[in-house]
C-alpha cells in the first residue's frame, strides 16, 4: 500500500502563491509502478475536478483555471509531486488532493487532502 502525504496548503490572500507538496511512501516494488501523478481539487459544493497532471515520461496538463498561473513538476524516482500556483484567486479555494496509479485513469492512491483558503 503506498501512503500519500500533503503540506503545503493553507490561507493566502488573493494575489499570493502556494506550493503543494506530496510524498508517496511505500516499498520500491509498489512506487515503481506508478507512472502518472495528478492534483485535482474540490471547491465547497462542486464536483473534484483536475488540476494538473504529470505522466512518467509524457506532457503535463494544466486545467484551463490555472493554466498560465500553475506548474506541477514530479519526480517519480523519490515519488513526489509538487503544485505550484501563483496569483491565486477566491475561486482557487478547496481542497487539493493528490494522486498517483498505474495510468491517469487509474489512480489507485490519494492523499488526505489539504485546505487552501484564498480571501479576497
Amino acid at each position: 500500500q503506498v501512503q500519500l502525504v500533503e503540506s503545503g496548503g493553507g490561507s493566502v490572500q488573493a494575489g499570493g502563491a502556494l506550493r503543494l507538496s506530496c510524498a508517496g511512501l511505500g516499498g520500491i516494488s509498489m512506487t515503481a509502478g506508478i507512472n502518472a501523478m495528478v492534483w485535482y481539487r474540490q471547491a465547497p459544493g462542486k464536483q473534484r475536478e483536475l488540476v494538473a497532471s504529470i505522466p512518467r515520461a509524457q506532457t503535463t496538463k494544466i486545467a484551463d483555471s490555472v493554466k498560465g498561473r500553475c506548474t506541477i513538476s514530479g519526480d517519480y524516482a523519490k515519488v513526489t509531486v509538487d503544485l505550484q500556483v501563483n496569483s491565486l484567486k477566491p475561486e482557487d479555494t478547496g481542497i487539493y488532493f493528490c494522486g498517483m496509479g498505474v495510468t491517469l485513469t487509474n489512480i489507485e492512491y490519494w492523499g488526505q487532502g489539504i485546505q487552501v483558503t484564498v480571501s479576497s
